[in-house]
C-alpha cells in the first residue's frame, strides 16, 4: 500500500484535480503515527489514479523443474507469480504488465477512470506476498491449486480477509460477514485457522470489489477502506475541531474539585495528559477532574476506582477525542466513551464499533477501539458520558 508521489498522480484533464480513488486507514493510531507520519510510514494512505497503469493480469502457466529453469521462462516485460515446494514442480504464473516497473508495489489494483460516473471508480482488492525482486511469490506453506481454467490461484500464508458492514459505512451499518481474498481475487469463507492449507469454500456471490467502510485484516494490521465519495459525506478535522470547542465552551467542572475541565487541541489527541484533562468513570460515566484517591479492590486482584457520585466501582481513565475522522458513522457530538480506553466519540460511531468483530491472532475475534485498538470490555464496552456544568 502506499500514498503516490505528486508527479505520478494523474488529473482530469478538464479540472486539473488529482482523481482520488479514496482513503485506507491504519485502525489503531488515531489520525497519526506516535511520532508523525513520516514517508511511507503512515496512518492513512491516499489513493489516486495513475498516469499509466501498473497493475497484472494472468498470462501463462509454466511448469519448472527448478528455481533456475522458473527463471528462464520469465520475459523481461513480464511479472510473475510464483507457487512453491509442496512435493511437486514449481508452477510460475506470468503476469502481464501494464506498465514499467516503479518502486511501489500495491496488493490493492485500480483499473482506469471512467470520466462520465466518478461513483463507477471500482477497488477491486487481491491477496499477495512479495519476494526480494518483487515478484509475487507464495511460500511452501501458503495453499495454493489450479483453477478450473488452467490458471493458479492460492492464498497467502496468513491470509487477507475482508468484510463489507452491511447498509454500507453509515449510521445504520451493521457488521457483515469476514471473508478470505485469493491472489486471483476470488472470495472464500475462512479457513479453520489463518495459516492453514486448507482453503475454505468459494463464495461466487460475493465480489472482490471493496465498497465504502469495509476492513482488510493483513494479520497484524487492519485497514478501513473509504471510497472518495464516502469521505465527502464524512466529518472534516474542521468539523470535528468545532465539537471540541463547542464542547469546551460549555465549561465542563469536576463535580468535587470545582475545576473547570477542557478537552486537549486535536494536535494533542494521543500523548502526555494535560493538567485539565477530563477523567471518566467508565461504569458510570460520570465525568471528573484528575484525583488519586479512591482506590479499589477489583475483580481478580486488579484496581478499580470508586465513583464519588453514585459509588459504581470500574475503570477511571483520562478522556481522549477520537480525532481520526475517517472512523466515524455520523458527524454527530462527541457523548459517548469506549471502554477501557477512554476515546470518545459520537453514540452511533461508538455503537458501531462495538459490535465489529475484528480478528485476532489465528482464529480469534473481539470488538476494538478503532483509535488506539484496544480491545473492549466484554459486555460493557462503550458508555455514555455525564458532564457537569458550571455552578455559577
Amino acid at each position: 500500500m502506499f500514498s503516490p508521489e505528486q508527479e505520478n498522480i494523474s488529473t482530469s484533464s478538464s479540472t486539473k484535480v488529482p482523481i482520488k480513488y479514496g482513503e485506507l486507514i491504519v485502525l489503531g493510531y488515531n489520525g497519526s503515527l506516535p511520532n508523525g507520519d513520516r514517508g511511507r510510514r503512515k496512518s492513512r494512505f491516499s489513493l489516486f489514479k495513475r498516469p499509466k497503469a501498473n497493475g497484472v493480469k494472468p498470462s501463462t502457466v509454466h511448469i519448472a523443474c527448478t528455481p533456475q529453469a522458473a527463471k528462464a521462462h520469465r520475459p523481461i516485460h513480464r511479472k510473475s507469480n510464483r507457487f512453491r515446494g509442496d512435493g511437486h514442480h514449481p508452477r510460475q504464473s506470468e503476469q502481464l504488465r501494464h506498465a514499467d516497473r516503479t518502486k511501489h508495489h500495491l496488493t490493492l489494483r485500480l483499473p482506469h477512470h471512467v470520466p462520465a460516473n466518478p461513483a463507477l471508480h471500482r477497488a477491486p482488492i487481491y491477496a499477495a506476498g512479495f519476494d526480494s525482486s518483487k515478484n509475487i511469490f507464495l511460500g511452501e506453506k501458503a495453499a495454493k491449486w489450479r483453477t478450473s481454467d488452467g490458471q493458479m490461484d492460492g492464498l497467502t500464508t496468513n491470509g487477507v480477509l475482508v468484510m463489507h458492514p452491511r447498509n454500507g459505512f453509515t449510521e445504520d451499518s451493521k457488521p457483515g460477514v469476514w471473508r478470505e481474498i485469493s491472489v486471483c481475487g476470488n472470495v472464500f469463507t475462512l479457513r479453520e485457522t489463518r495459516s492453514s492449507q486448507q482453503r475454505g469454500k468459494m463464495v461466487e456471490s460475493e465480489t472482490h470489489e471493496l465498497s465504502d467502510g469495509a476492513l482488510i485484516d493483513l494479520c497484524g494490521a487492519t485497514l478501513l477502506w473509504r471510497t472518495a465519495e464516502g469521505l465527502r459525506r464524512a466529518p472534516t478535522l474542521k468539523h470535528l475541531e468545532a465539537l471540541r470547542q463547542e464542547l469546551n465552551a460549555a465549561r465542563p467542572q469536576c463535580p468535587v474539585g470545582l475545576n473547570t475541565l477542557a478537552f486537549p487541541s486535536m494536535r494533542r489527541c494521543q500523548g502526555a495528559v494535560a493538567e485539565k484533562q477530563p477523567w471518566a468513570y467508565l461504569q458510570c460515566g460520570h465525568v471528573h477532574g484528575y484525583h488519586d484517591w479512591g482506590e479499589r479492590g477489583g475483580a481478580g486482584g486488579g484496581t478499580e476506582r470508586e465513583c464519588p457520585m453514585c459509588r459504581a466501582r470500574g475503570p477511571y481513565v483520562p478522556l481522549w477525542l477520537g480525532c481520526e475522522a475517517g472512523l466515524y458513522v455520523d458527524a454527530a457530538p462527541p457523548t459517548h466513551a469506549f471502554s477501557p480506553c477512554g476515546h470518545v466519540c459520537s453514540e452511533k460511531t461508538a455503537a458501531f464499533w462495538s459490535q465489529i468483530p475484528l480478528p485476532h491472532g489465528t482464529h480469534t475475534f473481539h470488538a476494538a477501539c478503532p483509535f488506539c485498538a484496544q480491545q473492549l470490555s466484554t459486555g460493557h464496552s462503550h458508555v455514555r458520558l455525564i458532564f457537569q456544568g458550571p455552578v455559577d
